[in-house]
């Protein structure tokens, strides 16, 4: 990968670790303070803190009360690549960048290495991606034995889905690419048992718990690959979703003002941008409400 193909903080983050490795500034010395990173590469005040807090993590700088940023005794080691360190590394490039910033070539670039040093952990990018959605879904937590009741345990599922589609956008279009032939990954099946745990006591035949778990499942998924699509575009283009509503707002006013729509001028007129974790919940109650009935027709 070129130099030029690297997000603005990696290549400041690149040249720093240059110069502190050629002893252009040694222990000790001051490193650029973040605005005169904004001045020598043209950046964001945020582009210039996230690279001093990439090289603060990475230990080549540490922070000094009443003398900004200095480069520390000692230049880091870098740890010994293998699959876990890998994934962790893919699971940040993808939080930061998306998956269309993921290739084998920019995380060994990431990593330091070259990109074959990658195949001796893992055999391709699609395998990789299944270990990142594995650790990623992994890292939420379901208490065991966890509740008896079923809706309780199934509120509990629906959430750890959410958190982990909130934390890393990109997992939702890995994990829902296919609702009814999903990827085969260790920790989504641990969610599906655990949920289906919940209906194990009722009189439901083995399809309609299955059907049940899908529904709400999708559900879940389906605001999350709504919610990832709209970063994905972030990502690409730069624009928020509230400046492409805002540069569309004319548009839509007019088509409200036509009265070609009047239920939906009603509701709409005045209110502000709709809440994802507002609708989620809205959303969640609904679902259960609707498995209750369904368990009450078969009780």
């Amino acid at each position: 990968m070129c130099v030029a193909e690297q997000a603005p903080y990696l290549r400041i983050v690149a040249d720093l670790r240059r110069r502190i490795s050629a002893g252009e500034l040694r222990p000790g010395d001051r490193v650029p303070s973040t605005r005169s990173l904004v001045r020598e590469w043209g950046v964001a005040m945020a582009t210039a803190a996230k690279a001093l807090s990439a090289l603060g993590e990475q230990g080549w700088v540490r922070a000094v009360p009443g003398s900004g940023t200095v480069v520390a005794e000692r230049t880091p080691q870098k740890p010994p690549l293998g699959r876990d360190r890998l994934v962790r590394a893919a699971i940040a490039l993808a939080d930061a960048e998306g998956r269309g910033a993921l290739s084998m070539r920019r995380l060994a670039a990431e990593l330091g290495v070259g990109p074959m040093a990658l195949y001796r952990h893992v055999p391709d990018k699609e395998e990789l991606i299944r270990l990142m959605a594995d650790t990623a879904f992994g890292a939420e937590s379901l208490p065991e034995p966890g509740p008896a009741e079923w809706r309780p345990r199934l509120d509990l599922a629906a959430r750890a889905q959410w958190r982990a589609y909130r934390r890393h956008p990109w997992l939702a279009p890995v994990m829902l690419h296919s609702l009814v032939r999903p990827p085969v990954v260790a920790s989504g099946l641990r969610l599906v048992d655990w949920s289906l745990r919940a209906l194990s006591g009722t009189a439901l035949p083995r399809r309609t718990k299955l059907q049940v778990l899908m529904t709400l499942n999708g559900w879940v998924g389906g605001l999350a690959v709504s919610h990832a699509f709209e970063v994905e575009a972030e990502q690409d283009t730069g624009i928020t979703g509230s400046q492409r509503l805002e540069a569309d707002m004319a548009l839509l006013i007019g088509h409200l003002e036509s009265g070609r729509f009047p239920a939906l001028a009603e509701v709409i007129t005045g209110l502000t941008d709709v809440d994802l974790d507002e609708a989620f919940e809205f959303g969640l109650r609904r679902q259960l409400d609707g498995i209750g009935v369904l368990l009450a027709e078969h009780a």
